[in-house]
């Protein structure tokens, strides 16, 4: 239970992070945000603020920003259709009601001859007392009404694009950017709670059942040599102990003023593919400080956002196969294991999917914002844009083997955790 706590939390920030990088830029360039989701599928929560409807909905597989001009209106209305109207202060139009115009007793029908929601705002028809054509203005905020719920018109300017190539492109490209802002922010506190390692031959904590316990090895001990080699940093000191598993080797220690020696044999740890390192059961000094701490969360999200592109060339190039991906079942698996290893570890896990999440949504592939941005990046070579419809198949093709490859890699999770 605590796992699937954890995994909604997780996937929850994750996802409410991105979309909000998505939703904040949309709104600053002016596009209309109909509604704001995390998970997919039937709704569990919802609620409006201003003109964007705040959604939870069933299935935790992510999340989205609707904006307006991204998929064909809902309702669209044609010449001869008889709807109601509403009016404000001013005399617009504010409500078109498309059905069940009998609870709105004071709405006046017409007969739509042309109705124009986008450009001019305006609709003409016949009223039913009145003779010839009337032609009234429609308010730019106008809803319409079906089945007794609101929408709000989206004119053109109001519209994802109708927006300058900068604006889309920064509304795409800034709900990745906010999943690399989390990691940094995750991982500088981590930094800040856990503090970070000294690079000294400083011992900060002795391990019990390590070589180095026995050999009466205590905190604050300063390794200055092994092998007759002299060591001024961890990493030196740490590299002649992983390259010599099962070899004596003797250690300078300082302790206070005082000098000794001692021999040590680190033991063998198996890494991946069968390679071995040595350990003797000593843990770095630790140190806190801001200036460190957000140091350590840039250079961390770095580190990790080589080692994720490094992968991916690997998947390219053949090195990895789809059995090494993993999919929700495989990270729920593995969230369970670093749930159990402690708050710090799941902070860090944390971290790495939040820049796997970004990097994965930046890929060239359609239906992801990398995907519609090369669309954007295409438009601003051509000097024109691509026909939307055409657009859209591609996207509804890339969505739907996105899906095809989520199958294949949840049933190779399946097959690895349950079978």
């Amino acid at each position: 239970m605590n796992t699937f706590i954890s995994i909604i939390i997780i996937f929850g920030l994750l996802v409410f992070i991105h979309e909000l990088g998505h939703l904040v830029f949309a709104k600053r360039a002016g596009i209309l945000c109909r509604e704001f989701a995390i998970g997919f599928g039937p709704k569990i929560f919802s609620f409006k603020k201003g003109e964007t409807v705040y959604t939870i909905r069933l299935l935790p597989l992510g999340g989205f920003v609707r904006m307006a001009g991204e998929d064909p209106e809902i309702i669209q209305i044609k010449a001869g259709y008889e709807i109601g109207l509403l009016f404000n202060a001013k005399g617009k139009v504010n409500k078109l009601i498309i059905n069940n115009k009998s609870k709105y007793p004071d709405c006046k029908i017409i007969q739509v001859e042309r109705i124009d929601l986008e450009k001019d705002l305006f609709v003409t028809g016949y009223i039913s007392d009145e003779e010839g054509l009337v032609t009234y203005s429609i308010d730019e905020k106008a809803e319409y009404v079906h089945d007794e719920q609101a929408t709000q018109i989206a004119p053109y300017d109001r519209q994802f694009s109708s927006k300058t190539k900068r604006q889309r492109a920064l509304a795409l490209f800034a709900g990745p950017a906010m999943n690399f802002v989390l990691a940094i922010v995750i991982l500088t506190m981590y930094a800040w709670i856990a503090g970070m390692p000294v690079d000294e031959p400083l011992v900060g904590e002795v391990i019990e059942d390590g070589v180095a316990i026995g050999a009466g090895l205590q905190s604050e001990d300063r390794i200055i040599s092994i092998g007759g080699q002299e060591v001024n940093t961890w990493e030196e000191m740490t590299t002649i102990i992983r390259s010599n598993p099962n070899t004596p080797l003797e250690f300078g220690i300082q302790r206070g003023l005082e000098q000794f020696e001692v021999t040590m044999t680190p033991q063998e740890r198996v890494l991946h593919e069968d390679q071995v390192e040595g350990f003797v059961g000593i843990a770095p000094m630790m140190e806190k400080s801001i200036i460190g701490a957000v140091a350590f969360g840039f250079t961390q999200t770095y580190e990790f956002t080589v080692l994720i592109f490094e992968a991916l060339g690997m998947l390219v190039t053949g090195q990895f196969s789809l059995d090494h991906l993993a999919g929700p079942v495989g990270i729920y698996s593995y969230t369970d294991e670093v749930a159990q290893m402690g708050f710090l570890v799941l902070m860090q896990w944390t971290a790495i999917l939040s820049v796997n999440l970004g990097i994965i949504n930046l890929l060239p592939l359609p239906a992801l914002d990398g995907g519609r941005l090369m669309f954007i990046g295409i438009e601003a070579l051509r000097g024109k844009p691509i026909d939307p419809q055409k657009e859209g198949v591609v996207h509804f093709i890339g969505f739907a083997l996105l899906m095809l490859l989520m199958l294949v890699v949840t049933w190779n999770d399946i097959n690895k955790f349950f079978l």
